[in-house]
């Protein structure tokens, strides 16, 4: 047996095409959606998805604007964020990461107005979203909730195992696997019985950025794994946190990397910042405010 191909291609079309719906109607009011990408490194592979982001923006008729900070200090990223903030043109923040060491992330983050947190890096919004309350989660956690509901992966009742528990995936997708039934499994470095929980699981996420952590001894042939680790092993090639070879041939369905999760991420970052501007334009509607002040 071969398991199913969960690739992120077919999913980041659709969420394109729901984009242009809502490109299409901000057009309408003349309003241009605009997401602002605060980037302080000069690593390259770090510009090379930066550029990625701004190629899916352009082609979907949306704004980005890259504000190139590499040598910016505390204190010039805390201004330009604040500075972002007051923009009533700019509907979506990204504070793209890796940052300086001279840095504290933290604080920046928690600058970030939570309305224009596109991708979900305030504190903030990972409180709303874990109350049930209108937020933006991180992108890539997202990305994982529209690949198994793009294939109709049933999540209701189903036992769902998170490998990991970061901020940025483990923890968001947690609460958003919650909001759809889904009973939920969290597991990390200390859990100690975690082929045990895996087994048993109809979904096994790995987030965890550990190449090969999850092998064919801790699946079952009914398991559906997505894969959300991206390693670069010692010759340069790009793998996942799961041990492909051994897995696939014996779990239903499976995300491959590359080609999975991340091929969904870009999409909804340029997703989420069109409907932070569809949400500003509502709300100018709501309060009967004139049209130049809606843009």
């Amino acid at each position: 047996m071969t398991a199913k191909r969960l690739a992120g291609q077919p999913v980041a079309v659709a969420i394109r095409e729901r984009t242009g719906q809502l490109v299409s109607r901000l057009s309408s009011e003349g309003i241009t959606a605009r997401v602002a990408v605060v980037l302080a490194t000069d690593n390259e592979a770090t510009a090379w998805y930066v550029r990625s982001i701004e190629r899916a923006a352009e082609q979907l008729g949306v704004h980005c604007q890259v504000l190139d900070l590499a040598s910016g200090t505390q204190s010039e990223l805390a201004q330009t964020i604040r500075a972002l903030n007051a923009d009533e043109t700019v509907h979506g923040i990204i504070l793209q990461t890796p940052l300086p060491e001279s840095v504290d992330p933290a604080a920046l983050v928690q600058l970030i107005d939570p309305a224009k947190d596109i991708d979900g890096a305030n504190p903030l919004s990972l409180g709303r979203l874990s109350v049930g309350q209108p937020a933006f989660a991180p992108a890539t956690a997202r990305s994982v909730i529209e690949i198994l509901e793009h294939y109709q992966i049933p999540l209701a009742g189903e036992h769902v195992a998170v490998v990991g528990r970061s901020a940025v995936v483990g923890k968001p997708l947690a609460q958003l696997l919650l909001q759809r039934d889904a009973t939920v499994s969290i597991c990390h470095s200390r859990t100690t019985n975690l082929a045990e929980i895996t087994k048993a699981a109809a979904v096994t996420v790995v987030a965890v950025g550990r190449a090969n952590l999850l092998t064919g001894n801790e699946v079952s042939d009914s398991s559906v794994v997505i894969d959300v680790g991206t390693n670069v092993t010692e010759d340069g090639q790009l793998v996942g946190d799961v041990h492909a070879e051994s897995v696939q041939t014996l779990v239903r369905a499976m995300s491959p990397v590359p080609g999975g999760v991340g091929t969904v991420t870009t999409a909804l970052l340029i997703l989420h910042a069109t409907q932070a501007a569809v949400a500003v334009l509502e709300d100018a509607s709501l309060r009967g405010a004139p049209m130049a002040a809606r843009r």
